[in-house]
């Protein structure tokens, strides 16, 4: 089956509205052993994946605070281009990581001020935590579920390997 830029697409939309969470959730699929299409170089040593992780618990909680700072100031989009770029790459088929990177990265900037235009609507109706919590178990939600269909068994883990 030939393997498509789909899922790499769909991982800039994640890191529209959780900067940190298409890295966490690739740093908790290796943890998994489960092993991505593409070429994976930063995530798999300790110090990233583990970091990751807390990048991406803390994007969670500091997202419900009164001076967190919308999405798509400098900072925020640096984050989002930096996060996507490497999930993208990690979901492409192997051998097209440089244009996975470019469509998650494409992907997720414009659509960072979609979903904070999304994002302040909900705070306006029902308030910074509640809206942010509710983002927060869609956006974790879709990352899990795009990078647990985009990856497969770790080769020599004993697992039965997808073709």
């Amino acid at each position: 089956m030939k393997r498509s830029l789909l899922f790499s697409a769909l991982i800039g939309a994640v890191a529209s509205a959780r900067s940190m969470t298409p890295m966490a959730t690739i740093a908790t699929a290796r943890l998994a052993h489960r092993d991505t299409p593409g070429d994976l170089f930063l995530l798999d040593r300790p110090l990233f994946k583990y970091g990751a992780l807390a990048m991406g618990v803390g994007e969670l909680l500091g997202d419900k605070m009164k001076t967190a700072p919308d999405r798509t100031v400098f900072l925020g989009l640096l984050a989002r281009v930096m996060s996507a770029g490497i999930a993208g790459a990690a979901l492409a088929p192997h051998g097209r990581e440089k244009t996975g990177a470019a469509l998650a990265i494409a992907t997720a900037v414009p659509l960072a001020y979609l979903t904070l235009a999304a994002r302040k609507q909900a705070m306006a109706s029902i308030g910074q935590t509640r809206s942010g919590l509710i983002e927060d178990a869609l956006i974790v939600s879709a990352g899990a579920a795009l990078v647990s269909l985009a990856t497969g068994p770790q080769h020599g883990s004993g697992a039965i390997t997808r073709p």
